[in-house]
């Protein structure tokens, strides 16, 4: 018997907006907790800003802190402290490293270039 995708493949509507609905939820609660835990600004990225949001996508977000820890364990502290409901990728640059860098570092070129602007 000769299946149709249709049978074998579920169809699902609706899923890639309802991500973007939890995306935009879970980046409103950032932005009301982050900056009492340091936040000096912050750009999204990504497919949210894009406007391809897909049921994979995750919060790609470009924070700017001031801290001491190492580059390979300041996302630690935003995933430990905000607990996200969602999957989320911190880049996470001191101001000191945002003046320095925003030309040659190309995700700092992308929040500044195409990415949106949320706080600071």
């Amino acid at each position: 018997m000769m299946r149709l995708w249709s049978e074998s493949v579920p169809i699902m509507f609706g899923f890639a907006r309802q991500r973007r609905k939890l995306l935009e939820v879970e980046l409103e609660r950032f932005i009301q907790e982050m900056p009492t835990l340091g936040m000096l600004r912050m750009w999204v990225v990504g497919d949210l800003t894009m406007g391809t949001v897909s049921p994979a996508s995750d919060l790609d977000l470009v924070v700017v802190q001031q801290t001491d820890e190492p580059w390979r364990r300041r996302a630690d502290f935003w995933q430990s402290h905000l607990r996200p409901r969602v999957g989320v990728t911190f880049h996470v640059f001191t101001p000191d490293e945002l003046e320095e860098l925003a030309a040659v570092d190309p995700v700092l070129r992308s929040a500044q270039g195409s990415g949106e602007l949320v706080y600071g």
